[in-house]
């Protein structure tokens, strides 16, 4: 019998020898050794270290990258000092075990573990997370889920069988900000709502995309597993193009900026609406970037434009935009308010907004920045006539990650698990498919079909590189 195994079997007859409640530890700050997690991280600098330092209560027993160089260059300034508020988690990484392969970090270690974080590119998230869920761990995953329509599915029936808790990354389904502004449409504040806008500035200025594959080759720096970076991915050689962050931009590891932004800008609108899949997905681009007559980086500027049937209720139209597209000024909108919104001094993020959102109702419209954040309602006397709409929507005390770990202990409820996560990343990906395909997408989400484009259905999946598998 295994850690993990034994813990469950023998938790309600021990708990009242073994668990000292944390006020005789030492107040409500102490974490009891055996509220601990143990847990893994796979892909720990970057994203990885922000979703890692949220979890550094925890017990970090592993670290899994494929660059611990740029992982070190995460955690410490230009001056090469641990960057404030990475101290702990600088700490958990010195004190982990190190592993270059997940596999065989799995294979040491999986008995140990309870639950994994998975920051890779989005080309790896399927193949580590439906693992780890096989070997019962829990998984908290970035968006976008997978890298395609076929992998989430994969792993939203995997964690149905499993039954282990899983959460994708995507905070603003925990915050309280979009939380308030689903009360406020539930609460009639803007009336039925038909149509809704989102964007985002990326990739430009974050990341290349319409490029080729570059020239020539380059050696891998000292201490960079490129076999592993590929995974199931096609081989090609190494270029700083792809690594350590541009991946973004290219197809095969990927989703471009729908794929980055799109869970953090049209989930709440998914939720709200109860929108379920879309009946219609059609994207417009530029070109992409081809290399040998392939595909192999995203446009630099897209739009996609998704119908909701809803089952026979009043259908609803959701439109993309990135790459410095926006969308029309809704007529509800006042004059001295813009479009885009200036974030002040204090506030997250770049200027200006990373993205934000229009829901527009029969009476009156709704906007929210990234993450859902930053509610407001115009006319702006909407505010005060919705302000006690009731709150329907439980607050989560924790960040995304905590509450994820809070859910393993079974100390609360995961806010974004797969069984959410897996339908919304198939919405955004069709998005894809269609940019891919070039052609408009209906799609029958119970046979995995695209009727209308039988063609594009191969980019619903991929195929997987030498001995890597789903």
């Amino acid at each position: 019998m295994d850690r993990r195994t034994f813990l469950k079997e023998s938790a309600l007859t021990a708990a009242g020898l073994s668990v000292v409640p944390r006020h005789v530890l030492g107040g409500a700050g102490h974490q009891a050794p055996s509220d601990t997690l143990n847990i893994a991280g796979i892909g720990v600098g970057g994203q990885g270290a922000s979703n890692m330092n949220a979890l550094t209560g925890e017990n970090i027993v592993a670290v899994c990258d494929i660059d611990f160089g740029h992982v070190d260059r995460t955690l410490r300034g230009e001056d090469g000092t641990v960057a404030d508020g990475l101290r702990a988690l600088h700490e958990a990484y010195e004190q982990a075990e190190r592993y270059t392969d997940y596999r065989r970090m799995f294979d040491d270690l999986a008995d140990d573990l309870d639950g994994v974080v998975i920051s890779t590119p989005d080309h790896l998230h399927a193949v580590a997370a439906k693992e780890a869920m096989e070997r019962g761990l829990h998984v908290y995953v970035e968006k976008p889920l997978t890298r395609t329509v076929r992998e989430a599915r994969t792993l939203m029936e995997t964690a149905d069988e499993t039954g282990v808790v899983t959460q994708m990354g995507n905070q603003g389904h925990t915050h309280p900000d979009g939380r308030r502004a689903i009360e406020w449409v539930w609460d009639g504040a803007i009336g039925p709502v038909h149509e809704i806008h989102a964007w985002t500035d990326r990739p430009a200025s974050w990341w290349p995309q319409g490029g080729s594959r570059p020239e020539g080759s380059m050696s891998p720096p000292d201490g960079v597993n490129w076999d592993l970076f590929l995974g199931p991915a096609p081989e090609v050689p190494y270029h700083d193009a792809y690594h350590p962050f541009d991946w973004r931009g290219w197809v095969d590891y990927g989703t471009g900026a729908l794929g980055d932004m799109g869970a953090h800008l049209i989930d709440h609108a998914m939720w709200a609406l109860d929108l379920g899949p879309p009946t219609e997905v059609w994207g417009s681009s530029n070109a992409f970037g081809t290399s040998d007559g392939k595909q192999v980086s995203w446009p630099t500027a897209e739009t996609v434009h998704y119908t909701f049937g809803r089952g026979g209720r009043d259908p609803v139209e959701l439109t993309w935009y990135d790459g410095g597209l926006l969308p029309p000024r809704p007529q509800a909108l006042p004059d001295d308010v813009p479009l885009v919104r200036e974030l002040g001094p204090d506030e997250d993020g770049p200027t200006p907004s990373w993205g934000g959102a229009i829901w527009v109702g029969e009476d009156g419209i709704l906007m929210h920045d990234t993450y859902g954040r930053t509610p407001r309602l115009y006319p702006k006397a909407l505010e005060a006539q919705h302000s006690d709409a009731p709150q329907e929507l439980p607050r989560v005390g924790t960040g995304h990650q905590a509450n994820w770990a809070e859910a393993c202990k079974e100390q609360a409820e995961a806010t974004c698990p797969f069984d959410y996560a897996a339908p919304l990343t198939e919405a955004l990906l069709l998005g894809v498919v269609s940019l891919q395909a070039g052609t408009p997408v209906r799609y029958d989400p119970r046979s995995m079909d695209i009727p209308n484009a039988p063609e594009a259905e191969r980019y619903l999946r991929r195929d997987y590189r030498g001995e890597w598998s789903l």
